[in-house]
């Protein structure tokens, strides 16, 4: 894509200052998600947007980006960060997941799934394909291959959070920290990233009864795969801003007020 395209120039008006455009363009570029081609980074209602703009100043710099709220225990500081990681299966077939970002620190891979109004629109149907119950999770996964059982039996309902994919970025979290020499030994880590916005773009309020229902059903899957080799945790936006916000690194407390501005967060 050429950088002086009008969808170059679209996705500049989408990026805060700092936020490197030629990274942005390669990173999704390669992705399998298509969010420059189609439009739909340029969209304002785009969660690639906020984690390209959260995250991408740091892809340049990943020692400068500041842990989330009680996460220096994961081994910051970060000597890595990626946005739309492409995290494979133990197979060679199918679709492989793709993160927002992906941050390494010495000790720990971090798989951010990032959310902004997804959880306050309408969900498909998941299918889930028998490659799934192939025995290759290990015997510490035990609490998300049961929400992947009872998702494909109709046990569970998650109305508001997307759980099946949750699920499947833990499996390929879990396959490359046992199988990818570039993160082997380091311990797996799904940080759920969300937004809690107050309007959608056009003025609509959004419903403080499906924000609380999505904050349940986050706390639920919590519950359900606490335990397990992948570590889960839920952080709002709201949060990890206001930590960086309160951070003595002045690019951070500068970029966290710039993104609560843009995103209205």
């Amino acid at each position: 894509m050429q950088l002086d395209s009008p969808e170059t120039d679209a996705i500049a008006r989408a990026l805060l200052p700092g936020v490197p455009i030629d990274l942005i363009l390669e990173m999704y570029g390669r992705a399998p998600g298509n969010e420059i081609a189609s439009g739909k980074f340029a969209s304002p209602e785009s969660s690639a947007a906020l984690a390209a703009n959260t995250f991408g100043p740091f892809v340049a710099r990943p020692d400068e980006l500041q842990p989330p709220p009680e996460g220096q225990a994961w081994g910051w500081p970060a000597v890595s960060v990626g946005l739309e990681a492409t995290l494979r299966f133990p197979w060679s077939g199918g679709r492989h997941p793709c993160l927002d970002a992906l941050i390494g620190t010495p000790t720990t891979l971090i798989g951010v799934e990032s959310k902004r109004y997804e959880p306050f629109r309408a969900k498909a149907p998941v299918a889930w394909p028998d490659a799934y119950w192939r025995p290759v999770w290990g015997n510490a996964m035990t609490g998300y291959e049961g929400v992947r059982d009872d998702l494909r039996e109709g046990v569970s309902a998650f109305g508001r959070l997307d759980a099946p994919q949750l699920v499947k970025h833990a499996f390929a979290l879990r396959t490359a920290v046992h199988r990818d020499e570039r993160f082997r030994g380091r311990q797996p880590l799904l940080l759920y990233l969300y937004a809690e916005p107050k309007c959608w773009p056009d003025g609509r309020p959004v419903s403080r009864v499906d924000i609380e229902a999505h904050r349940a059903e986050v706390k639920s899957f919590a519950e359900a795969v606490s335990g397990d080799e992948v570590v889960f945790c839920a952080r709002s936006y709201r949060k990890l801003l206001s930590a960086w916000a309160a951070s003595s690194h002045h690019f951070a407390r500068a970029h966290a007020g710039a993104i609560a501005t843009r995103f209205d967060l």
